[in-house]
C-alpha cells in the first residue's frame, strides 16, 4: 500500500531561483545542449541581450558587446545598470524589476521581472558585478 501522507509539513515554498531550477521549462522552455535553435540556452541569451537593446534604445547606452567563447557569453551594454543597493533582489527575486511603471523604461521588451532571474538561476557565473562605485556613491552594477 503505497505512503499516502499529505499534511502541513508537505507544503513547501520555494524561493524564486529554487523554483527556477526545479522547473527550468517553465520559463525557457526546451532545455537541450544548445545544438538546437529552440533550446532553452538561446532563451536565457535573448532575455540579456533585450534588456541590453532597452537601455540602447532609450539612449542609456553607447554600445553593446556580446562575447562568445566556448561555453560561455558576456554581454556588456555600458547603460545605466542596475543600482547597487537591489542587485541581489533584482536577480533573485520574482516580479522585481523597474519595468512596472513608464517612469525610468518608457520601452521596454521585457515587462514581467521573470529574465534574469532565470539567467542568474541558471547560470554559473552570475551575476559579476565589475568595476562600480560604492552603492553610497551612487554605483551601479
Amino acid at each position: 500500500m503505497p505512503n499516502n501522507s499529505y499534511n502541513e509539513a508537505s507544503i513547501k515554498t520555494l524561493s524564486s531561483t529554487e523554483h527556477i531550477r526545479l522547473r527550468p521549462g517553465m520559463y525557457i522552455g526546451r532545455l537541450g545542449n544548445g545544438s538546437h535553435g529552440e533550446d532553452g540556452i538561446y532563451v536565457l541569451l535573448k532575455e540579456t541581450i533585450d534588456n541590453s537593446v532597452d537601455e540602447f534604445t532609450m539612449g542609456c547606452g553607447k554600445k553593446i558587446e556580446v562575447e562568445l567563447n566556448e561555453r560561455t557569453v558576456r554581454v556588456r551594454d555600458y547603460g545605466r545598470g542596475i543600482p547597487l543597493g537591489k542587485v541581489l533582489e533584482c536577480v533573485r527575486s520574482s516580479n522585481t524589476g523597474a519595468k512596472y511603471d513608464s517612469e525610468s523604461f518608457k520601452k521596454a521588451v521585457g515587462l514581467n521581472g521573470i529574465g534574469q532571474k532565470a539567467v542568474n538561476a541558471l547560470s554559473s557565473g552570475y551575476p559579476r558585478p565589475g568595476r562600480s562605485r560604492r552603492p553610497d556613491q551612487g554605483g551601479r552594477v
